[in-house]
């Protein structure tokens, strides 16, 4: 005969597996929420569909900080992350690209964000909220033709 083992037993002996990993005999391992998130918006942005993390006000200060010689990409926009000892939890802000299936889009988005977080930190993602603020339509990307002045 077979017996059943209750689901809440499974569930605390996986727990106990997660948190072996961060914290052992010899010491624990504490991830800060900034690991995270950057590590969240890389795999996020890697998603076909995601033209740029952030909301409306975050894009513009981050086309500003670019254009500062030195600067770097903030990697990190966009996104904000709750990290306890052995759980993540992600939000997301992003534009998507026009023409693209939002839900598909923000199935990917999960699948990705949860598998890179997941496999480099060894932390369990309990869940990754998607907020599109917009969407990017292509003649977004024109030129803009300088105006001829009729005096030089």
């Amino acid at each position: 005969m077979s017996e059943t083992v209750p689901a809440s037993t499974t569930k605390a002996a996986a727990a106990r597996a997660r948190q072996s990993a961060l914290v052992t005999a010899e010491g624990s391992t504490t991830i800060a929420d900034t690991v995270v998130s950057k590590i969240a918006g890389i795999a996020a942005s890697e998603v076909a569909g995601v033209h740029a993390l952030g909301g409306g006000g975050g894009r513009a200060m981050g086309a500003i900080r670019e254009r500062i010689p030195g600067a770097r990409t903030n990697h990190s926009q966009g996104v904000s992350v709750e990290v306890g000892e052995t759980e993540a939890a992600v939000d997301l802000d992003l534009v998507a690209d026009y023409g693209v299936s939002i839900a598909d889009l923000a199935a990917g988005i999960r699948r990705n964000v949860i598998s890179a977080v997941e496999r480099m930190t060894g932390l369990h993602v309990v869940e990754v909220n998607i907020v599109v603020n917009d969407v990017h339509l292509p003649q977004d990307d024109a030129p803009v033709v300088p105006v001829e002045t009729r005096v030089q």
